[in-house]
């Protein structure tokens, strides 16, 4: 989606990284909302290190609900949330975190990517990352779940 074609209604979310704008998980995020026909984007932010601390620390007051954690911050986005699931406790990184009422809530997909699979033989990074972006679609803008769909997607 092209910054002109964002229309008032138009669902968004944000990616927080190094490479954002041009990563994978801009990338497929925006795949799986055109596959599902979904009017939603993701504006990506891109930071180096020195500036994650500040951005973080002001997640809970901004305009920010929902916000996807690439890769490289994972593991230091969790000391900035107020609570963490199940999975990025045990994991001690986050894929994505959620605001409400000022308060910063992260989550690892790792168990639920996988539980996605019965037979988890020919299961890869790629492919788990994919079905992580795929749960998160579902989450916040109503996407289907079709781990079928991934290899079209990953093309």
């Amino acid at each position: 989606m092209q910054p002109h074609e964002i229309k008032p209604d138009t669902g968004l979310c944000t990616i927080l990284g190094h490479n954002a704008q041009t990563g994978y998980t801009r990338k497929y995020f925006n795949k799986i909302m055109k596959h599902n026909s979904k009017n939603a984007t993701a504006i990506a932010l891109n930071i180096t290190d020195e500036h994650f601390d500040f951005t973080m620390s002001s997640v809970g007051q901004s305009k920010v609900d929902k916000m996807m954690i690439e890769r490289e911050f994972g593991q230091k986005a969790v000391h900035y949330c107020d609570s963490l699931d199940d999975c990025a406790s045990r994991e001690e990184r986050v894929d994505f975190i959620e605001v409400n009422d000022g308060k910063v809530h992260g989550y690892c997909l790792q168990d639920a990517s996988e539980a996605l699979f019965e037979n988890k033989t020919f299961l890869d990074d790629q492919i788990l990352f994919v079905a992580k972006i795929m749960l998160i679609a579902n989450r916040w803008f109503d996407t289907d779940i079709e781990v079928d769909d991934i290899p079209l997607l990953i093309k």
